[in-house]
């Protein structure tokens, strides 16, 4: 019967595989037919012949990863299994409790519940431990084997034991899992009297209209001017991107265009709608994790001189998917077109169609890489991202507060704090008083926190390399006392870097009383690319200078031009 089965199953994923090429066959379907052939019967031989038991689905998912991972790291194959997942990269929704787990000290804990969902209305909090999801024990389980248990059809019910953060005694916990919406505007303010804020963390359906709530919002409350905030965007949907630039440009202007391999990709999206407000400064945030869809927004704003940019350089994805249905409910994401925002620049960084003999991907060499100007006669490049027009620099962590991040020590005390504190002021008025730190000081006296520096770590290869050269008995006295200097500056690394662990100590505890509001409006406070950002829209000058400057060009011109 499974010999049965499984041969039911080669000629069902055979004959999917042969439908889907030859929807897309080009003009040679000899070369194309022939692989086809050589593969079904590889596929065959192989299930049937080799020594020990095979998973015939399990071995077509590895040969289309594998063949799909040759191409670039965005055209992807989705299981019906899947589906759940690719539908929130496109949605923010699904069905579950609203509740984010992870893995500490060997235990499954709720580290991010969302305000007003199951999971929060059934009273589960921050720092609590589960130990059963419907009858099933997850002791020794990883975060990523719990997840799917907990998420399901909306309406379906969900028994959970949980040990509430400062008890001992496991409590039963029924609750309904329900439809899951996680907002792609999560955070919105006035940071002062004039300058607004919005945070966008995703490109997914309907988060234009989100952003257009919120700026109306804004400008009730006499906005005027705003800093968009789009580092570790991801990007999503195209159209969405194009919604957003139509808010601050007037109708009828090219956003971006598109271009593949077929006619059908060749694609103009204009601003179709009348714009909110074409004059209102504007500053967009992007970092190096700002990609797709929101280099489309903050390239096409800066194409147009309508933005300054500020932070770090874009991410550099210029490419764009779309979603074809396969059979059995599965899904391939495919990459079918490059974009080109108004100047005519394509941002992508990375050159996916040539490879070295390693199979590695380079970026695209700076002798191709050439300038575009913007409406106003600006100069900005192509295939390397989007350079931002105030470069902030890199926000690098020190080494102590990553230990104290990657070890959870900072989460573990802020559950501490939260037990012993009933409530905190509003989010603007709360920071931590001197004794507080000296007491998270305090809490870390017996928790190992230890880490390795630049420096150390440096020392370490010199110590390796001195040996096999055979001169680290000569060098050893000076090496001890260097290393004994580095343990000791490293003792007052909690001091030394106070207002960053600081930091992070406070976005933590907001968000356990204000959940992710919280946490965003206590990172707005002192948020140093904000800093910059309110500073430029305070300086009429210098907003001018930015967007008229027009400097001589690095590299030679590229002669396509959209103005």
């Amino acid at each position: 019967m499974k010999k049965l089965f499984q041969k039911r199953t080669y000629i069902l994923l055979i004959a999917g595989v042969a439908i889907f090429f030859a929807s897309f066959a080009p003009t040679d379907l000899f070369e194309i037919s022939k692989n086809l052939d050589i593969f079904s019967s590889l596929y065959r031989v192989l299930n049937e012949s080799y020594v020990d038991e095979t998973k015939p689905g399990q071995l077509m998912k590895t040969a289309i990863d594998a063949m799909l991972e040759s191409l670039d790291p965005y055209t992807n194959y989705i299981t019906e299994n899947d589906i759940e997942d690719f539908m929130y990269m496109t949605t923010g929704e699904y069905g579950g409790v609203g509740a984010l787990v992870t893995d500490i000290d060997g235990k499954i804990v709720v580290v991010d519940p969302y305000e007003g969902f199951s999971a929060h209305r059934a009273g589960i909090r921050a720092g609590d431990e589960i130990i059963e999801v419907n009858g099933q024990s997850v002791k020794g389980k990883k975060s990523d084997d719990v997840r799917p248990l907990l998420k399901g059809n909306a309406g379906s019910p969900l028994k959970l034991k949980v040990i509430h953060a400062g008890q001992t005694t496991a409590v039963d916990i029924s609750l309904m899992r329900e439809e899951i919406k996680v907002s792609a505007v999560p955070y919105s303010t006035m940071v002062n009297e004039n300058v607004g804020y919005i945070k966008l963390t995703s490109f997914t359906e309907n988060c234009s209209v989100l952003v257009k709530d919120a700026f109306l919002k804004l400008k009730e409350k006499n906005c005027k001017a705003l800093v968009l905030d789009l580092r570790g965007n991801p990007g999503g949907l195209l159209q969405e991107a194009v919604n957003i630039v139509n808010f601050f440009v007037d109708k009828g202007k090219e956003v971006v265009y598109t271009k593949g391999k077929i006619s059908d990709w060749e694609r103009t999206y204009l601003a179709v709608n009348n714009p909110i407000d074409t004059q209102i400064p504007i500053v967009v945030l992007i970092d190096e994790n700002s990609a797709s869809a929101a280099e489309i927004v903050a390239g096409s704003l800066q194409d147009f001189d309508r933005a300054v940019l500020v932070g770090a350089r874009s991410y550099g994805k210029g490419l764009v998917q779309q979603t074809r249905d396969l059979m059995y409910n599965a899904k391939l994401k495919v990459t079918v077109a490059k974009y080109y925002i108004p100047s005519g620049r394509c941002v992508q960084a990375l050159d996916y169609g040539h490879r070295d003999e390693d199979g590695r991907v380079d970026k695209v060499p700076d002798s191709l890489i050439t300038a575009f100007k913007t409406k106003g006669g600006r100069i900005v490049y192509d295939g390397a991202g989007i350079l931002p027009d105030i470069k902030t620099g890199e926000h690098k962590l020190s080494n102590i507060t990553l230990a104290l991040l990657n070890k959870n020590l900072i989460f573990n005390y802020s559950t501490q704090y939260v037990l012993k504190h009933e409530s905190i002021p509003p989010v603007k008025d709360f920071q931590l008083t001197g004794q507080d730190y000296e007491d998270f000081i305090a809490f870390l006296k017996d928790k190992d926190y230890s880490y390795k520096t630049e420096t150390e770590l440096v020392m370490e290869e010199l110590r390796k390399e001195a040996e096999n050269e055979k001169y680290f008995r000569n060098i050893k006295v000076e090496y001890d006392n260097l290393g004994a200097k580095i343990n000791a500056d490293k003792k007052d690394d909690l001091t030394k870097h106070k207002d960053e662990i600081k930091q992070f100590l406070e976005e933590e505890i907001a968000s356990r009383y204000y959940f992710q509001t919280g946490r965003l409006g206590q990172s707005v406070k002192s948020d140093p690319d904000i800093k910059a950002a309110v500073e430029v829209l305070g300086n009429d000058s210098k907003l001018k200078n930015v967007l008229t400057t027009i400097e001589k060009p690095t590299k030679p011109f590229n002669p396509r031009k959209r103005f």
